[in-house]
């Protein structure tokens, strides 16, 4: 993958996971390529497969945990949104690994666009089985409870969600995956922008339209399953979704 200076990298759904440690091979190669080489990293959420609380310190955790904070000591700012996989990083993995967290729909300013940010999943509004799911799962009294349950009981019960949501995906029909243009307008006249990032629905694309009678765009962010994959934003406007 080809970096430079004056260019900010945007990436998400890697679903890090121990049981796929290429991936995370592939994540580190990006990191150190990118040192000296670009403005920014963000990370659009689903970073890793599951989280089940900042205290669930494995060794591949770790590995991600160091990786990531050599990154930011040595000068690259790190940018992190939530997931519908890993929602539950909190406080601790911040201060950790020194990224700063964003909050799903914002708006940054970048190289003097207005551009906003999201995971995806809240534009799936046909898919309503998973936005009742969601809002339960963000409940912050559940949230609570879940953690002060002891580390062995969250890994059965991320174990049993995890079955549960490989059934609806498969059993779904594809157009309820994805999002809705609808929901793109919506969110987009919101926040007064013509171009939104975001990933979750593993279709990898640009979509261009009119809104406000000007173009805007929408790009889609690739997972890693089968490699790395960024999209590469350049200071002079030129933007590429790239793989390597």
């Amino acid at each position: 993958m080809k970096l430079g200076q004056n260019k900010t990298l945007f990436i998400s759904d890697l679903h890090l996971d121990a049981r796929h440690p290429e991936i995370a091979d592939d994540f580190i190669r990006l990191v150190k390529d990118s040192l000296g080489h670009i403005d920014a990293l963000y990370i659009l959420g689903d970073f890793f497969e599951s989280w089940i609380g900042d205290d669930d310190l494995s060794d591949f955790h770790q590995q991600i945990i160091h990786t990531l904070k050599f990154a930011t000591q040595t000068g690259l700012p790190i940018y992190f949104m939530h997931g519908n996989r890993d929602f539950l990083i909190r406080k601790k993995f911040l201060a950790a690994t020194g990224c700063q967290y964003l909050p799903d729909e914002t708006v940054i300013n970048l190289y003097g666009t207005p551009v906003l940010l999201m995971h995806g999943d809240t534009l799936c509004t046909l898919d309503v089985s998973y936005l009742k799911t969601r809002k339960k799962m963000r409940n912050p009294i559940l949230q609570k409870l879940f953690l002060l349950l002891p580390l062995s009981l969250r890994r059965k019960i991320r174990d049993k969600i995890r079955a549960s949501s490989q059934q609806h995906i498969q059993s779904a029909a594809s157009e309820i995956m994805d999002v809705t243009q609808e929901a793109v307008f919506s969110v987009m006249q919101k926040h007064h922008v013509q171009y939104l990032i975001h990933g979750h629905t593993h279709r990898p694309a640009t979509h261009s339209f009119m809104l406000h009678q000007k173009s805007a765009e929408r790009i889609v962010l690739a997972a890693w399953d089968e490699g790395a994959h960024a999209l590469i934003w350049q200071a002079d406007g030129k933007k590429e979704l790239v793989d390597d």
